[in-house]
């Protein structure tokens, strides 16, 4: 089966054509500017790619109805669109690039694939937040997690890196990338996050602040008069390692603290230590850890941040071998990333590096869904 994964972010939409046994048959990221998807561009990439038999789209937001995938029909688009509220950022263009690819492909069945999915396996002690009864009732608050497509793979693929089924496997997933989140995954299903009811919450990131105290957003309301929407757009925007160091790109922040910038060396500092500390309250989430997995663009091509991180979890039994770090994440010759083993001798934690790959993901679902694998 062939399946055309359609991936919506929020600048580009990148489409990939999987063929029955998952190799990229043709693929293409298409500009979305301000006034949104170039659709005569679709229309030509997919008129000369052929009819595939499946379209998987990427969709951020499930709420609390989709657990899992979902053939896309009025129904379900109306119940996407009524999720708008909880992903306001993202959701509106998961939506439109449905109906772009929809309109050049009439016929072809779309399956939803969340981004939240994967999360609805926590615990509700871990999925609760500490506020008022009607508040979590009226307006479904609760911790529901970002990047599952990138976690779901990452996990699997991991335990077939380290020669294990995930039946039993303690597995906490760093997903680096401009937004970042970890995961703990234990028997394959999640059972702890690090984002919450937003993908703001958690991990400092490229623009975005993480875990910030709710109290500090209330000061800045009050005593600044900074208004709501002021104060959402520096926390996503204008923060994180772009507040710390200028720029919101690991790559220039580790080529400024080599030159000895001490705003660039403490946007590290900050980075690593929100790092290793979320990591070890999902190694504890799962009663320990055997197998570590680093994905994204930075978890994939930031050798610094797996050796700071690495560093502070030797109590865990984390800890890598210098040269295998170095060098993991290189070009395999073809333009793509090589996974990874960079295991020191004798540590009693697996630690991966693991090419993102949400394409694999949502094929494998689309197909499931379907009832053809």
């Amino acid at each position: 089966m062939r399946v055309l994964v359609v991936n919506a972010g929020s600048s580009s939409l990148k489409l990939r054509l999987l063929d029955a046994q998952d190799t990229i048959e043709q693929s293409a990221d298409l500009p979305a500017g301000p006034d949104g998807l170039d659709t005569s561009g679709l229309a030509r990439v997919l008129d000369g790619w052929g009819k595939p038999d499946v379209a998987g789209h990427r969709i951020v937001h499930g709420g609390t109805a989709f657990t899992g995938p979902a053939l896309i029909d009025d129904s379900v688009r109306e119940q996407l669109l009524g999720l708008t509220d909880l992903a306001p950022l993202h959701q509106p263009k998961s939506l439109a690039a449905l109906d772009a690819v929809t309109a050049e492909l009439p016929g072809v069945a779309a399956v939803a694939c969340f981004d939240t999915a994967f999360h609805t396996t926590i615990p509700a002690a871990a999925a609760t937040y500490a506020v008022p009864r009607e508040w979590r009732q009226r307006y479904a608050i609760r911790r529901y997690g970002f990047h599952g497509l990138s976690h779901a793979y990452c996990s699997r693929r991991a335990a077939q890196m380290a020669g294990q089924p995930l039946a039993g496997l303690r597995i906490v997933t760093c997903h680096l990338g401009a937004g970042a989140s970890l995961a703990a995954v234990l028997d394959g299903r999640s059972i702890d996050t690090t984002m919450g009811f937003t993908p703001l919450e958690g991990l400092v990131m490229a623009t975005r602040s993480g875990t910030v105290d709710p109290g500090l957003v209330l000061w800045l309301e009050e005593h600044e008069h900074l208004s709501p929407h002021e104060v959402a757009t520096a926390l996503e925007s204008r923060s994180g390692l772009l507040a710390l160091a200028g720029t919101g790109d690991m790559r220039e922040v580790e080529a400024a603290a080599d030159r000895g910038e001490p705003d660039a060396r403490l946007a590290i500092d900050v980075y690593t230590h929100r790092l290793a500390a979320g990591i070890a309250a999902m190694s504890a989430a799962t009663g320990g850890v055997d197998v570590l997995a680093f994905t994204g663009g930075v978890g994939e091509h930031s050798a610094t941040v797996r050796r700071r991180a690495a560093e502070r979890l030797a109590f865990l039994g984390v800890a890598i071998d210098g040269q295998r770090n170095d060098t993991a994440g290189q070009d395999g010759g073809d333009g793509s990333s090589v996974d990874s083993d960079i295991t020191a001798a004798g540590a009693a934690v697996r630690t991966l590096v693991i090419t993102a790959r949400e394409d694999l993901q949502i094929a494998r679902e689309a197909r499931r869904l379907l009832g053809t694998r």
